[in-house]
């Protein structure tokens, strides 16, 4: 059995991420049907690919080829965008409370 490139690995948590299967990912791309699973066993993707998946993921392409652990390359504004409808509306019920939290520790 083979093993899984991290390359490979990190398409699919941000596949994940956006609730998106690698088919929906390669559709909206205009990428030819399970084209992102030759990136499964080792083949790397050009240049001009990984850009491409950088964008569309919203993250650099140092994150996606396993040279940074984590993602530096998104913006807040990028990655609140990236959200889907139900994770924005949790992420501003949090904010609210946090914002009421801090008006009342402060007076």
């Amino acid at each position: 059995m083979s093993k899984e490139t991290l390359f490979y690995i990190r398409l699919r948590e941000q596949a994940s991420i956006k609730n998106k299967s690698m088919n929906q990912v390669e559709r909206e791309l205009g990428y030819p049907r399970n084209s992102l699973n030759n990136y499964k066993n080792g083949t790397e993707p050009s240049g001009e690919r990984l850009l491409e998946l950088a964008d569309y993921f919203m993250v650099s392409p140092h994150y996606l080829m396993g040279k940074r652990e984590t993602d530096e390359g998104a913006s807040l504004k990028e990655r609140f965008q990236a959200l889907n409808f139900e994770q924005k509306g949790a992420l501003c019920s949090i904010c609210q409370s946090w914002v009421a939290s801090q008006l009342f520790k402060n007076h």
